[in-house]
């Protein structure tokens, strides 16, 4: 028999058409103090370790979890999650997902994994831990990618070589902003900034200070005649931004170029959280997907709460943000731990339910709870 999902505000999704049945009561408090959120982690990450993994163990879809695991792992008291992750590495002897197609070398979801091969090596201090990425990237720097960056979906994978679609901006340039802060290689920041810089400036719509998913929606509308913008893909982005930031040296000379990009987007997705806390599968058209999207929800919270955290946004004007989007996240998780309204794989708005799930998702909401967290520990939140 399968679980009904956690309500806790039961006027909360009255304009979906997905619960027929009266919800149980929620074992969860959504309560902003440090006991009941790591109550709620713990459980939303043992469901999730308990539950088989149905993508490859270096792909990005689990990449995206095990880099949210691991920000987990770092407040959990508990060094089972740090086994569970290393264990995982080992059998990826530690390396990137490798395609059999030889145009697919660049693709940026392939080294995801490397963000926590990364704070793993932080912890163990075992270089051996990113010699493979460290070669890969390497390799790169002597024969980068070349071409446009105009997106065509084909298994030929040439045009995803660069980072291409803005789902890229995650995967990416975080692993390469990581590895150059560890092994002091200038050379990663480098490619990095010019890189990132070439996709935003193809990608980024300064009239609304959010991403295209790739150049395929220059010219899409939604049904109320709005661009098309994917909450998960700006998710992504936003995502991303704090963990390059994070990385960078303080007296790094592109650094004010990604914190004016993070600033603009903060302000603009603001602007866009429904009144109870989340966001939409389509950022400029909630009407036509009106239920919660839970993973964009997330990385939107993790990223206000970051910039709370470090200085980067006013607390006063974003901590109400996160506050309503940790109350919208609890209500999403099942009793079991599951996370729900988790739109599946995919390039664009797509209708969500409660029973969906996916591992990226998680990771985000393990991103967003432990920002918190320390929000909390801080004292910023009372």
């Amino acid at each position: 028999m399968k679980l009904k999902p956690i309500i806790l505000i039961t006027t909360l999704f009255i304009s979906t058409d997905c619960f027929s049945q009266e919800m149980p009561a929620s074992p969860f408090k959504a309560d902003m103090n440090v006991k009941d959120i790591k109550a709620i982690l713990k459980s939303v990450v043992d469901w999730q370790i308990n539950t088989p993994l149905t993508h490859g163990l270096a792909d990005w879809t689990n990449g995206a979890l095990y880099a949210g695991m691991v920000e987990w792992a770092g407040i959990a008291g508990d060094s089972r999650y740090y086994d569970w992750l290393k264990d995982i590495a080992v059998k990826n002897k530690w390396s990137y997902n490798v395609r059999t197609n030889p145009l697919g070398r660049y693709h940026a979801d392939d080294y995801c994994v490397g963000q926590t091969y990364v704070e793993l090596y932080r912890k163990y201090h075992d270089k051996n831990m990113i010699k493979p990425m460290s070669d890969y990237f390497d390799r790169i720097l002597k024969d980068p990618a070349k071409g446009d960056l105009k997106f065509v979906n084909t298994k030929d994978y040439w045009s995803t070589q660069r980072w291409s679609w803005c789902d890229a901006l995650f995967m990416g340039p975080t692993v390469w902003a990581k590895m150059a802060n560890v092994t002091g290689k200038k050379s990663y920041l480098d490619f990095m900034y010019q890189e990132y810089k070439a996709s935003t400036d193809y990608l980024y719509d300064k009239d609304e200070d959010l991403y295209f998913r790739d150049s395929s929606y220059f010219t899409k509308k939604e049904n109320n005649g709005k661009k098309v913008f994917w909450g998960r893909g700006n998710g992504w982005v936003f995502a991303g931004l704090p963990i390059i930031i994070r990385e960078l040296p303080k007296k790094y000379a592109q650094k004010p170029y990604f914190v004016n990009i993070y600033k603009k987007m903060a302000a603009k997705l603001l602007s866009l959280q429904d009144v109870n806390g989340y966001w939409h599968a389509s950022l400029l058209d909630p009407a036509s997907y009106p239920n919660p999207e839970m993973s964009a929800t997330a990385f939107f919270v993790f990223g206000f709460a970051w910039g709370i955290n470090n200085g980067y946004l006013d607390k006063e004007t974003y901590l109400p943000a996160v506050i309503k989007g940790w109350k919208a996240m609890v209500n999403a998780v099942w009793p079991d731990g599951k996370v729900g309204f988790i739109q599946p794989v995919g390039a664009d708005p797509k209708a969500v339910t409660n029973e969906m799930t996916e591992v990226y998702g998680v990771g985000g909401f393990l991103f967003a709870g432990t920002e918190i967290t320390r929000l909390i520990e801080k004292g910023t939140i009372k």
